[in-house]
């Protein structure tokens, strides 16, 4: 069902709405005509706002979950409220100093970011989220370390003084003296190079220098090189951080729908994917439950922000995925914050 726009609602039925959708947000519960009619915002009987209730429920914009509950906004009639109706609330300046004093680039980036996204995660009190940046290791060094008659660790040095390895099948009769000849190899051959120009300048070199390799110093090499590179190729790019504050209190009535949010998250490629596709917004991405169809089970919502290099090019993107009913009034604007606070961090 396509929603009506807001400027198409009466300014009654918009004023019910509003307060129905601010009222379920802050509670999680459907919100009845009674209790908007206790409030005294209206001048209204509960009849009056039950009767506007059921024509919003019948544009599809609210939801009546239970014979005798009250409403609750749809997935249409949130997207309706934060398009057109919402009202943000800049990040207070505590909340700022949060964000900025975890944006500290000590060490690696990654760990910055995974910091920030860390205390985005405790103010929005949802589980945050960061592509991170897909940068290129250049390696410095590589070695072989033998572990069995048929298996070595592959040990690769980055110019940044990462390490990582990798276990590698060796063929058999492979020797000592053959891992220690591809490792002296590659080293000297690739220094300075990132995965992919190492790739191209083995596969240039290797004809040429096959007769200069002992020939399983010269089959490690090459797969030595083909499994780093299809790792990296693979490499997880999604850091998510708070997954625990999704049990709060109010999700204790619903643990299916948040047994599948945490499903969906543990599929890191698929919500990557969600998130990547932000990368070419000009501002703030809100993907609502069932609009997306990833999140068809668990109707959880993502707000998500591009944040660039010192060039002016995206280079990833940081967000929050939390229940529908999540406070986006507020929650939008600190993703903003934590995005420009990303930018300056990389710039």
């Amino acid at each position: 069902m396509t929603a009506p726009a807001v400027t198409e609602l009466s300014d009654r039925a918009r004023d019910i709405f509003r307060a129905v959708v601010e009222g379920y947000l802050d509670t999680g519960q459907p919100v009845g005509s009674r209790t908007l009619a206790d409030a005294g915002a209206f001048s209204l009987s509960p009849a009056s706002i039950r009767n506007v209730m059921a024509e919003l429920e019948a544009l599809g914009l609210l939801s009546h979950p239970h014979t005798s509950a009250g409403r609750m906004p749809t997935d249409t009639g949130l997207r309706l409220f934060v398009d057109g109706m919402m009202r943000v609330a800049e990040p207070s300046l505590e909340e700022r100093a949060a964000i900025e004093g975890r944006a500290v680039r000590s060490g690696p980036v990654e760990e910055a970011l995974a910091a920030t996204t860390a205390a985005l995660s405790g103010l929005s009190a949802c589980a945050g989220l960061v592509l991170v940046p897909r940068s290129e290791l250049v390696l410095r060094q590589i070695s072989f370390v033998p572990l069995s008659p048929g298996r070595a660790l592959a040990v690769i040095v980055g110019d940044d003084g990462q390490v990582e390895n990798r276990v590698v099948e060796l063929a058999p009769g492979t020797s000592q003296a053959a891992l220690v000849e591809a490792g002296n190899y590659m080293s000297a051959t690739l220094a300075g190079l990132t995965l992919a120009e190492a790739r191209i300048r083995l596969d240039r070199q290797l004809a040429a220098d096959r007769a200069a390799l002992d020939k399983a110093a010269a089959t490690l090499v090459e797969q030595g090189i083909a499994v780093w590179s299809e790792d990296s190729d693979r490499r997880p790019v999604l850091i998510v951080r708070g997954q625990g504050r999704l049990i709060d209190a109010a999700a204790a009535e619903d643990l299916e729908r948040i047994r599948d949010l945490l499903d969906d998250l543990e599929g890191k490629q698929e919500i990557a994917g969600l998130l990547d596709s932000a990368r070419t917004a000009e501002s703030t991405r809100i993907f609502i439950g069932a609009e997306n169809k990833l999140f068809a089970l668990s109707g959880s919502s993502v707000i998500a922000r591009p944040f660039r290099g010192i060039d002016g090019r995206v280079v990833g993107v940081v967000g929050v995925i939390g229940p529908t009913r999540l406070n986006y009034a507020r929650v939008v604007p600190m993703v903003d914050f934590t995005a420009a606070t990303l930018s300056r961090l990389i710039g």
